[in-house]
């Protein structure tokens, strides 16, 4: 004969444990939630050093914001259209992942900011990005003055570097771009040179969250 409180003790130890499962596997999938996710590039989000918006004229002569991009990633990348290595290869690398990324780059919009407003003019602006992808935009401060302050307030770091004649110059520059997600908020700091996967991987979880 079983002994009533020694099976009402078992029964409870049963409810017990399944309960504790149930908690674990729920306090599983909440930290899973809650966790930041796995970038391969440098996540910034959260960091209040840098600006959470721009304020720059299109090709068309437009200033544009964030809010012109609601609902995209947005990709702003920093250089300038006589740049001999870097800024064709890093917008060589945004056009591969966009191609990656199938249908999802429809939601996402690569800028190319310049640095060098008096020789990128909006025509040839225009014909520089329009060579990577239809899709991207550029935008182009209206002056020396409106470059060098949205430089300082991106923390850009550039120099000019003359060259044989006053117009055959070049300029060093920080050779990084910046990633918003979707709702407008300032996520990502990427580095040059790593090549189309980082961007794909990245942008897809982006898109996600």
């Amino acid at each position: 004969m079983w002994d009533t409180w020694s099976l009402q003790g078992r029964v409870s130890r049963g409810w017990a444990v399944a309960l504790a499962w149930c908690v674990i596997g729920t306090l599983g999938i909440l930290l899973a939630g809650c966790s930041k996710p796995a970038f391969q590039n440098i996540d910034i989000t959260g960091n209040t050093s840098f600006p959470t918006d721009f304020s720059l004229p299109d090709t068309s002569g437009k200033v544009r914001t964030l809010a012109d991009y609601k609902g995209k990633a947005v990709i702003l990348f920093v250089g300038y259209t006589h740049c001999p290595d870097i800024c064709p290869a890093t917008m060589a690398e945004l056009s591969e992942a966009m191609k990656q990324l199938g249908s999802d780059a429809s939601r996402v919009q690569v800028l190319f900011v310049t640095l060098d407003p008096s020789r990128d003019t909006p025509p040839v602006l225009l014909q520089y990005v329009h060579a990577f992808s239809p899709a991207f935009a550029a935008l182009r401060p209206a002056s020396d003055a409106a470059r060098d302050a949205f430089a300082k307030n991106f923390r850009l770091v550039y120099a000019k570097v003359p060259g044989t004649t006053a117009d055959n110059y070049t300029l060093d520059h920080t050779a990084a771009s910046y990633v918003f997600d979707p709702d407008g908020h300032l996520r990502l700091y990427v580095r040059d040179g790593q090549g189309p996967d980082p961007w794909v991987h990245d942008l897809k979880l982006l898109l996600k969250s």
